[in-house]
């Protein structure tokens, strides 16, 4: 069957059809995937009742996959890492943020499906560095060129909220080990399109390292609300079994958290990408 690409606004976002992802797709499929996921950024796909095991064979198509250090996986498929709202705690998901910028390597994106929904509520908005940056200025646009700044995983991850027993609180521990705070670029080059796009993110970016503390808080404060226009951005209502591709480099996502005490449970295979330039 051939892909259906149906593009649903401007800045970001298609919906496809015409493939199914509990078989493996073949090498014209993955290719028209790529290049859809190039041009839109995030890709939806409805009823695609997949299983872990064949999640992670899809993303995998795309690159290595990354065991997160603190969410909970499958047992089975430990690529795969499970948002569960009755077991974990998943505020930091509420609150517009690219995945695991804290990395050197942060990921070039993730495929993330819908497993137990709320009756209502739970939606996830994505926006699109690459509209952000450049509806901006040319003056501010060359000043970002030019800087960098501060990602920390505890920022997303702080101890309060992770540590609560001996066990949670030795991962988080060895997870500050491990990933120390780290600066990417403010502004980030796609490394297959060479689009450039904002790359800051409310959930892990703390500072810009070139300005002053006072600077570097206005300037973030401008550019994370600047980011998150309503005409840079896109909001997914789920349905079971929908599946959500996005391409991490350029986006950034918002899981929004108005479904309490109702269950939400997500599976999600993260990609690993490249040092950003």
């Amino acid at each position: 069957m051939s892909l259906t690409i149906t593009p649903l606004s401007p800045a970001l976002g298609a919906q496809i059809s015409g493939v199914d992802l509990s078989r493996q797709i073949t090498a014209e499929q993955r290719d028209a995937i790529e290049q859809a996921l190039l041009q839109h950024q995030v890709l939806f796909l409805r009823d695609q009742p997949i299983t872990p095991e064949q999640q992670a064979r899809f993303a995998a198509r795309f690159g290595d996959l990354h065991i997160h250090p603190i969410y909970p996986n499958v047992p089975d498929t430990p690529q795969v890492l499970i948002l569960d709202t009755a077991v974990t705690d998943v505020r930091d998901n509420a609150v517009w943020h690219t995945d695991v910028t804290f990395l050197p390597t942060p990921a070039l994106g993730a495929v993330l499906s819908a497993k137990q929904l709320p009756a209502y509520g739970g939606d996830t908005l994505w926006a699109s560095g690459i509209a952000a940056f450049e509806a901006l200025s040319a003056p501010l646009r060359g000043l970002l060129d030019g800087l960098t700044a501060t990602h920390d995983f505890t920022k997303s991850f702080p101890l309060e909220r992770f540590g609560s027993t001996p066990e949670d609180l030795a991962r988080w521990e060895a997870t500050r080990r491990n990933n120390p705070p780290l600066s990417h670029p403010v502004v980030r080059t796609h490394p297959v399109s060479g689009r450039k796009a904002l790359f800051v993110n409310e959930g892990f970016t703390t500072r810009i390292n070139e300005l002053s503390e006072l600077e570097g808080e206005a300037l973030l404060k401008l550019l994370f609300a600047h980011a998150t226009r309503p005409e840079f951005s896109i909001r997914w209502r789920w349905q079971e079994n929908d599946v959500a591709f996005w391409d991490n480099r350029v986006t950034q996502h918002f899981a929004v958290d108005d479904y309490r005490p109702n269950r939400r449970v997500m599976h999600r295979a993260t990609i690993l990408g490249d040092a950003p330039f």
